[in-house]
């Protein structure tokens, strides 16, 4: 342990008070979203929800979410560019769409692809509903509830031969992570159906850079 003199100490806090530094604020940690952004609000389920980091500077991401090799298959890295015209996003522009939907646009939903129990465990984004994927799936589903889906929770309209997505709203998808192909598969799907790529939008870090960045969860 290194041991301080008195007039060492009287130096060192000078030096602290005239660059606009103390011993207290150097021990008090701020993580911020963004450099001016502390947080935001979002709602969910009806409740106000702050999304911000983790204050702990010493935290760490959840067990579940550490293993680096999982086997591929099924766990195979995504691309960064899922398909032409699907916009690949980030943190801030997933927060962004969730700020746009708790102001009352109803044009955006949110979802959480995984199935399982994989939200119970992690713990979803704020504002997000959670859709396992395998309900979009048509190779798993009954395809009528597939339309039941894309009916009543993505605005899609069916006139018994062709889907009409012009009033469609965009669908915001994220699952695990990188190594994940839950929302990946969703979203082929969709597109194969002819829903309109440009409404269609990425999470691509999923869960797991979510919370490598402390940032908040909520029980599904």
């Amino acid at each position: 342990m290194i041991s301080l003199d008195m007039p060492r100490l009287i130096f060192i806090s000078g030096i602290l008070f005239l660059s606009g530094w103390t011993v207290q604020s150097m021990a008090e940690d701020h993580v911020y979203i963004t450099h001016d952004l502390p947080y935001v609000e979002v709602m969910h389920k009806g409740k106000r929800i702050k999304i911000e980091r983790n204050q702990d500077t010493f935290n760490t991401i959840d067990p579940d979410l550490t293993l680096t090799s999982r086997p591929c298959p099924p766990y195979c890295i995504q691309p960064i560019s899922l398909a032409p015209g699907v916009e690949t996003i980030g943190e801030l522009e997933m927060i962004g769409y969730l700020r746009a939907i708790s102001e009352g646009n109803r044009n955006v939903i949110v979802i959480d692809s995984r199935d399982g129990d994989w939200p119970k465990r992690t713990g979803i984004i704020p504002g997000a509903v959670v859709i396992p994927w395998v309900e979009l799936f048509l190779a798993k589903n009954d395809p009528e509830k597939v339309a039941e889906i894309l009916e009543d929770k993505f605005k899609a309209v069916n006139d018994g031969t062709f889907w009409n997505f012009s009033e469609s709203r965009t669908l915001v998808f994220y699952c695990n992570g990188p190594w994940c192909g839950q929302s990946a598969t969703n979203i082929k799907t969709l597109l194969a159906l002819g829903y309109p790529a440009t409404r269609i939008k990425w999470y691509r870090g999923g869960i797991q850079a979510w919370k490598s960045l402390g940032l908040t969860t909520v029980a599904p």
